[in-house]
């Protein structure tokens, strides 16, 4: 069975590569490897998402599906004053992300879901989700982690077109999550998700 940036530790071998972005107009150079996701640099819906949004400068962000950090770091970056989690299930990912908020210098709090501390709420969630867990286990990761927004908390996810983005709106409002498309560029939908 091939492996997935979704799985807990890859076994296809480490091959670490430099990648630079520009990102909220500052170029950063990024450590990224096999066995994660967009492994070759910042993907377009990343992209989407970092251009069509503000970053917080103050309060307690989650990247939920982390990656190599390509939001959490560069978040971390621009808002000194802001606390960054970073959530992923895959180690290499949790590494990679450590990795290169210290080659920026900066804090980002990169673990396992379940090392979160369960009483830990977000002012921020933001996300470019894992869709091809399937439909039913996106549906199970976004209840688990929407009831940690803070009362006037919001998140952000990334969707393709393609990808379900409109029926993952509808299904979002019908659960109780007031949902509002805030951007759509390259294919993509920026999804804004209010506190219920």
């Amino acid at each position: 069975m091939p492996d997935h940036y979704f799985d807990g530790e890859p076994s296809v071998a480490d091959d670490p590569r430099e990648v630079t972005a520009t990102i909220w107009g500052r170029q950063h150079t990024f450590t990224t490897s096999a066995g994660v996701f967009s492994r070759d640099g910042l993907d377009h819906a990343t992209a989407v998402l970092l251009a069509e949004s503000e970053p917080p400068r103050t309060g307690r962000l989650l990247d939920l599906g982390c990656g190599w950090g390509a939001i959490a770091c560069p978040v971390a970056a621009i808002s000194p004053d802001l606390e960054v989690w970073a959530v992923d299930v895959n180690d290499r990912a949790l590494r990679l992300t450590a990795i290169n908020a210290g080659q920026l210098g900066v804090t980002v709090r990169a673990v396992h879901p379940d090392a979160v501390p369960a009483d830990l709420m977000f002012d921020t969630i933001w996300s470019n989700p894992p869709i091809r867990i399937g439909k039913q286990a996106l549906h199970e990761l976004l209840l688990l982690w929407l009831p940690r927004l803070t009362p006037d908390g919001t998140a952000r996810l990334v969707v393709g077109k393609n990808l379900g983005a409109d029926s993952l709106q509808r299904w979002l409002i019908e659960q109780g999550w007031p949902t509002t498309r805030v951007a759509s560029a390259r294919g993509f939908r920026v999804l804004e998700i209010q506190r219920a």
